[in-house]
């Protein structure tokens, strides 16, 4: 199956860059390109992609509001996006969070972890630069109280710890499956149970609970 990407970025040779990159890669296809946000959350709509990829700062309408129209918790059939940013805005990055992203990058990041990070996506998966995840997630996870935090009526297991902190790192279903010596429905077991007992919608919430618990560090 290809994979159908949407592009969204108001620098222009970034905007080719990206194209070049996942045109070259077989099983990808970049349906369409935008300089905005509204006409990216507008494109989405009419296009539906498989995956989203969307700078934060943009005119007309930033990432984030693209971000919360296209994935946010309103939202019924949702779209997985992938932020990319120069992440030199902080409070940018969180509200991505909120908003529902499912993935981050670093515009410095490699191509392979690009398109990782795209078939993640279409996958159900995360991925969060590992260059990423320490800043954004440690720093604004822990933002209130951890007793903020929402505490599961059933306490985890320890297999659920080991998957969860593992999630919060930013790996992969494989990855997990690999490191813990488990299958890839065991780890998907284990997320769904998760999920579940902590009202998370998906694995960015996952980590955050685990930063805001003091899990990982």
């Amino acid at each position: 199956m290809t994979i159908r990407v949407l592009i969204a970025d108001d620098q222009g040779i970034v905007r080719a860059g990206l194209s070049t990159i996942l045109n070259g890669r077989p099983g990808i296809d970049v349906v369409g390109e935008a300089a905005d946000g509204r006409t990216a959350v507008a494109l989405a709509r009419r296009l539906r992609p498989d995956v989203c990829l969307f700078d934060i700062r943009m005119p007309v309408l930033d990432g984030i509001e693209a971000t919360r129209l296209l994935a946010g918790p309103d939202v019924t059939d949702p779209v997985a996006v992938i932020v990319i940013t120069t992440f030199d805005t902080d409070e940018y990055i969180y509200g991505a969070l909120q908003a529902g992203a499912r993935g981050f990058l670093l515009k410095g990041a490699e191509p392979d972890q690009l398109v990782q990070a795209i078939h993640a996506a279409v996958q159900g998966d995360a991925l969060i630069d590992p260059a990423v995840t320490g800043r954004l997630l440690a720093t604004f996870a822990t933002r209130g109280p951890a007793t903020a935090a929402v505490q599961p009526i059933d306490a985890l297991t320890e297999r659920e710890e080991d998957v969860l902190g593992r999630v919060a790192l930013g790996r992969t279903n494989a990855e997990i499956a690999r490191e813990l010596h488990i299958s890839m429905s065991t780890v998907k077991f284990h997320l769904t149970g998760l999920m579940t007992k902590l009202g998370a919608r998906n694995r960015v919430e996952l980590a955050i609970w685990a930063y805001r618990t003091n899990r990982v560090t």
